[in-house]
């Protein structure tokens, strides 16, 4: 049995924290510890607690280290109707309980070992990314739950969302974009085995000379979230990307510990800690 996506992602992460120095290491658990609330569970980019932001900060506490009140998380947790949450945010509560219920140094274990746990069923979800079901990045989250709850992934029909000279489109006959291109390369890899295509090559070209890659071909300014999917796909492919990202990194990386979305930008969360920290586990 092959890795899931979720280790995969994991393994990324730890490899960027083995490569980090103390001093960075720790900037950003006073960054993350800082975004934690009474609750053990994490906040918005406008303070508020939030279960989507918290499937991250829970994530990044146990590749940083950092201690939490289990029973507090689980006691809010227990508050969330799951029954009411869109897609995205279902499989983010999905992750953060099972996040929360496992011992720290078990959880790489226990995602290779899951025991099937009951998931929703997909036309349960009034709301699911791009108002599409099989839309490549409603796959991709629904793909990974399923690995990630012992639950067999659903087919993966992806064709109707590849465009012309490669690249995927999160809508039929829409123009391609980073995102939904390594969305869908990921759920063909994991289904179908890592083989090199033409979406490949299209998603490694896609790279700007500076390191990053922008999230559609019109947008302006490369930012770390569409860098850090390409770099991780690019990656779980066998593929070097064609200019080195680390400078791109780098720029992006603020002094607080945090990462920016893009250079315009000077704050932060833990969602885009987690970006930065994927990113760094690709180089």
């Amino acid at each position: 049995m092959h890795d899931t996506i979720s280790i995969l992602m994991l393994r990324t992460l730890q490899r960027a924290s083995a490569s980090l120095g103390n001093e960075a290491l720790a900037l950003m658990r006073q960054f993350v510890q800082e975004r934690m609330t009474a609750n053990s569970v994490f906040v918005d980019k406008s303070g508020r607690e939030d279960i989507y932001y918290t499937s991250f900060g829970l994530l990044l506490s146990h590749v940083l280290g950092i201690s939490r009140n289990c029973e507090a998380t689980r006691l809010w947790l227990d508050g969330i109707d799951s029954e009411k949450l869109d897609l995205v945010h279902y499989a983010a509560y999905v992750r953060a309980r099972m996040i929360n219920e496992w011992e720290q140094s078990k959880i790489e274990f226990l995602l290779k070992n899951i025991k099937r746990k009951a998931i929703r069923p997909l036309s349960s979800f009034e709301v699911v990314p791009n108002s599409d079901a099989e839309s490549p990045y409603a796959q991709f989250i629904l793909y990974s739950l399923c690995e990630d709850t012992g639950n067999t992934p659903p087919h993966a029909c992806l064709t109707p969302y590849g465009t012309e000279g490669g690249g995927y489109a999160n809508r039929q006959n829409g123009k391609p974009s980073t995102n939904a291109t390594a969305a869908a390369l990921m759920v063909a890899g994991q289904s179908k085995g890592y083989q090199l295509t033409q979406d490949v090559e299209w998603l490694r070209d896609e790279q700007k000379s500076n390191g990053g890659w922008c999230a559609e071909q019109h947008t302006p300014l490369p930012d770390l979230l569409s860098t850090a999917t390409a770099l991780f796909a690019l990656r779980c492919y066998g593929v070097e990307p064609r200019y080195s990202a680390a400078d791109f990194i780098e720029g992006h990386w603020l002094d607080n510990g945090g990462f920016a979305a893009t250079l315009l930008d000077d704050e932060s969360d833990v969602e885009y800690l987690f970006y930065g920290l994927l990113a760094l586990g690709t180089q």
